[in-house]
């Protein structure tokens, strides 16, 4: 067998003989082979180079046979650095002795005299070991540096309208819990922002999310994107793949646009759901999943139901818990919080420094429907900032119609915003007659959020 010459190699043993045998043999294969009869200077050399795999001697000259010695430097070897990769080497080795060694921490342990086909294989096992180890350490690095941004509270969820606060009580109280979870709200209203959040505060938060659009899966792709396939299932399945439900066992899935899925799709998702395993596409098998599950649509499923559009069971199966999210119009005091931390995020994006809204930039966007919701409104900011020539922003600097259009000249005695939204509420009310629903629409809220209002200013 052949290694490619790759990896540092540090060797340590009392032998010279030893040692002369292990250089002579490895420098053929390895980038680097260092050797040491004194286990004192371990700490220097990896101090000095940083090694992907250490072959220590388990029995130096004060002790003959019982690697003693060799425990006490593996684990001054771990101190310095937990992710190396240590193979013993010992002519007084045992099963008990292999037992207690890789239980202490070592990778391997290998018998003098070696065989050097054995001793290359093992070798290039470690090497790879190491680069794993350094890629996962990597990734956990990565994955912290980003949790510190996304953990901080609901991120760019953010708002303290009534509407708002609820929906965070909501998210903490029910991200405890392994409930699933259907997250209603019109597009760009932050539905995967709130299912990372229940992610974030739940106790699968170390563990995998994965989200999937279910709108851009094909039909015909549907089991095997979600349920996974083996090698030969049909003409492109080259190779056993898992699918997205696998992926994210331990964890939290997330499947938004679940209103786009036809009859047979719901079918076939509920029995997943029920039976809480999978089958991949060609074959027999069940594999037992073990997922959170978080749902999003921005369609009517309950209307759909009723029209027997969409199946109840599964309605019933996916909503344990329902988090309406409201439209950007029915907060609009949240708009200037939402403005300026997206003025924030991308005055230090593009290197600019903006100073907050003016009172005239606030008023604009408050003139406006926001059909795209939160999401238009980000998009607004970016683009703002990036053609920004000054340090101030005006009005004109927003590219938006004024879509709320001054039908009714209504005069106010105050323009508190409480008082505004109250005066408006009554007018509408009045000029649908007192009908909640058509007063609703017109106002474009929900009727529920309209009777919040109306007990709100005691109307």
């Amino acid at each position: 067998m052949t290694v490619q010459k790759s990896g540092k190699i540090l060797a340590i043993d009392d032998n010279e003989d030893i040692l002369f045998s292990l250089k002579l043999l490895l420098k053929q294969h390895v980038e680097l082979i260092h050797t040491e009869s004194d286990p004192e200077m371990i700490p220097k050399l990896m101090k000095q180079e940083e090694y992907d795999v250490i072959l220590l001697d388990m029995n130096f000259t004060k002790d003959a046979i019982s690697g003693q010695e060799g425990y006490h430097w593996l684990n001054k070897i771990l101190e310095i650095d937990p992710r190396a990769v240590v193979l013993f080497i010992t002519a007084y080795g045992d099963i008990e002795k292999s037992v207690k060694a890789i239980k202490a921490g070592a990778t391997d342990f290998i018998l003098k005299p070696w065989q050097n086909e054995k001793l290359l294989a093992t070798i290039s096992s470690a090497i790879k070991l190491r680069k794993s180890k350094e890629e996962v350490s990597e990734l956990k690095t990565k994955q912290k540096e980003l949790n510190a941004v996304l953990d901080q509270p609901f991120n760019d969820f953010i708002g303290t309208s009534p509407e708002m606060q609820q929906v965070f009580q909501t998210i903490t109280k029910v991200s405890k819990t392994d409930a699933n979870v259907l997250i209603l709200g019109e597009n760009g209203t932050g539905k995967e922002l709130v299912a990372r959040a229940l992610h974030r505060n739940s106790s699968r938060k170390d563990e995998v999310f994965v989200s999937v659009d279910l709108g851009s899966i094909n039909e015909n792709l549907f089991e095997s994107e979600l349920f996974g396939h083996v090698k030969g299932a049909f003409t492109d399945a080259r190779a056993d793949r898992p699918g997205r439900f696998e992926i994210a066992s331990g964890g939290t899935l997330f499947l938004d646009e679940i209103g786009n899925l036809s009859l047979p799709m719901q079918a076939k998702l509920l029995t997943v759901l029920e039976r809480r395993e999978v089958i991949r596409v060609g074959s027999n098998k069940p594999i037992p999943i073990d997922i959170r599950l978080i749902c999003a649509t921005n369609m009517p499923l309950k209307q759909m139901a009723s029209e027997e559009k969409y199946r109840q069971d599964l309605l019933y199966r996916i909503n344990t818990v329902e988090i309406d999210l409201p439209p950007l119009r029915e907060r609009y005091e949240d708009i200037p919080l939402l403005a300026n931390h997206f003025l924030e995020i991308y005055s230090k994006k593009y290197k600019k420094r903006i100073s907050p809204l003016s009172k005239a930039c606030i008023n604009k966007l408050y003139d406006y429907g926001w059909p795209g919701n939160v999401r238009e409104l980000q998009h607004q900011m970016e683009r703002a900032v990036i053609m920004a020539d000054d340090k101030n922003l005006e009005p004109s600097d927003f590219q938006i119609s004024m879509e709320r259009s001054q039908q009714d000249d209504v005069e106010f005695d105050s323009y508190n915003l409480e008082e505004v939204e109250k005066n408006i509420i009554q007018k509408v009310l009045k000029t649908n007659k007192g009908n909640i629903s058509k007063a609703a629409g017109e106002l474009g809220l929900t009727r529920t959020s309209l009777y919040r209002r109306l007990e709100k200013y005691g109307l």
